[in-house]
C-alpha cells in the first residue's frame, strides 16, 4: 500500500510554488490559505491549464481582493474580466456564489463539505478541495490527476467514468490523519508533474516501488477510457459590422443557455442544418451595408460540439446607427470586453481582409 508519508515528503522537496498556494513549511507551522484564494482558484482551474490560470488570477485578485468586493462588482465587469479564459458559466455562478457567501455567510467561506456544495458552482470536488486546502479538513478531492496517479497505483481496469467511485475510494483510503490539505496539493503535483499522461517520469515517483501499472510495465495504458462520443457539428454565421469611425457592432448574449450574457458579434442559430445560401436573412439591417462573405471558415469546440461559422463583414458610414438590441464599440477597446474566444476569433478573422492570411492558417 503506498504510505502518505512518502509522498508528503516528495512534496516537501518538490511542490510546485502556485500563487495561491502556501509553501509546504508554511502550512506545518499551522498556517492555512485564505479561503477565498483557495475558492477563485479551483473556480478558475476546472477544465483550464494553470499556465492559463495565472494572469487572471493575478487580474481578479488586484480587482477584487477579497469575497466582499467581488460580490460588489457587476456581473459585466466580472464577464469583462473573464474574457477568454472559457466555460463561462464558471464566471457567473462564480459570482452568484460570491453574493451567497457575504449574504448567508457574513462573507467568509464555510468549513463544512455540505455547506460549500450547497453554494453556486461549487461541486463534490470543488468542496471537498476548498475543504481540505484552506481549512485541512479531512477531505480528499479527485481530480484528473488524482484519478490518473490512482488507476496506475492499482491497476484499475474499469474504464472511465464508470470507475470513478471505485477511484475514489480508494483515494480516500490513502489520506493520512495530518496535513489533509498539503497531502491532496501533493497528489495533484505528483500526477501534473511526475505521473503524466504520456511517459511518466516513474523513476522519480515516491511511489512507484508501491504501483501496480509501473511493476506491470503497462502504467501508460491507464487510466482506461470507454471511446469519447463526438458531438455532431454545429454550422452558423457570423456578421462582423464596421463603422467607418473604428467601430465594431457588438450585442449581448441572451441570460441564459451557451455563453450567457456575454458579449458577441451578431450572428445566425448554430445548427446542425445550417444553410449558407440563407445567411444573410439573419444579418443586422444596417443602412448601406453590402455583406460579403470572408473565404474560409472559423472552427471552434465547446465541451459537446463542434462549430464551424461563415463570416460575413460590411462597412458602414459614420452615423448609421445601431439596431436596439445593439451598440457601437471602438475596436481599440475590444480587449476589455466581454468576448468569448469564438467571437475573437470571428472579429480576427473579419479584419484579415484576404481570408488566407496568418490568423486563417493558424486556425487550420
Amino acid at each position: 500500500m503506498p504510505a502518505a508519508a512518502d509522498l508528503l515528503a516528495w512534496y516537501d522537496r518538490h511542490a510546485r510554488v502556485l500563487p495561491w498556494r502556501l509553501a509546504p513549511h508554511q502550512a506545518r507551522r499551522g498556517e492555512r490559505p485564505d479561503s477565498y484564494r483557495v475558492w477563485l482558484s479551483e473556480i478558475m482551474l476546472q477544465q483550464t491549464t494553470v499556465k492559463a490560470v495565472g494572469p487572471y488570477y493575478a487580474r481578479f485578485l488586484a480587482k477584487w481582493p477579497t469575497v466582499d468586493k467581488l460580490a460588489a462588482a457587476s456581473l459585466d465587469d466580472v464577464l469583462r474580466a473573464w474574457a477568454g479564459l472559457g466555460y463561462y458559466a464558471r464566471a457567473r455562478n462564480m459570482y452568484a456564489c460570491a453574493k451567497e457567501v457575504v449574504l448567508r455567510h457574513q462573507g467568509i467561506f464555510p468549513s463544512d463539505i455540505d455547506a460549500l456544495r450547497a453554494l453556486p458552482g461549487i461541486g463534490d470536488y470543488t468542496a471537498r478541495a476548498i475543504a481540505a486546502i484552506a481549512f485541512d479538513a479531512p477531505a480528499m478531492p479527485v481530480d484528473g490527476n488524482i484519478e490518473r496517479v490512482v488507476s496506475r497505483l492499482f491497476a484499475i481496469e474499469e474504464e472511465l467514468p464508470a470507475a470513478k467511485p471505485t477511484i475514489k475510494h480508494l483515494a480516500a483510503s490513502l489520506l493520512p490523519s495530518q496535513r489533509a490539505g498539503d497531502f491532496a496539493q501533493a497528489f495533484m503535483d505528483l500526477g501534473a508533474t511526475v505521473c503524466s499522461p504520456k511517459r511518466p517520469s516513474c523513476a522519480l515517483c515516491p511511489w512507484n516501488e508501491s504501483c501496480s501499472a509501473y511493476l506491470r510495465g503497462d502504467q501508460e495504458t491507464f487510466p482506461r477510457k470507454a471511446p469519447k462520443r463526438e458531438g455532431q457539428l454545429r454550422r452558423g454565421a457570423a456578421y462582423v459590422a464596421l463603422r467607418a469611425d473604428g467601430r465594431v457592432l457588438l450585442r449581448k448574449r441572451p441570460d441564459k443557455g451557451l455563453l450567457a450574457s456575454m458579449t458577441e458579434v451578431p450572428g445566425s442559430a448554430w445548427t446542425n442544418d445550417f444553410d449558407e445560401k440563407s445567411a444573410l436573412r439573419s444579418a443586422p439591417r444596417l443602412k448601406g451595408a453590402k455583406w460579403q462573405r470572408v473565404p474560409g471558415v472559423v472552427r471552434h469546440v465547446f465541451t459537446h460540439f463542434p462549430l464551424e461559422l461563415a463570416v460575413f463583414r460590411a462597412t458602414v458610414s459614420r452615423p448609421t446607427k445601431a439596431p436596439t438590441d445593439a451598440r457601437w464599440a471602438p475596436l481599440a477597446s475590444l480587449a476589455g470586453e466581454a468576448l468569448p474566444n469564438v467571437m475573437r476569433k470571428v472579429i480576427v478573422h473579419a479584419l484579415d481582409t484576404d481570408g488566407g492570411g496568418k490568423h486563417g492558417r493558424r486556425r487550420g
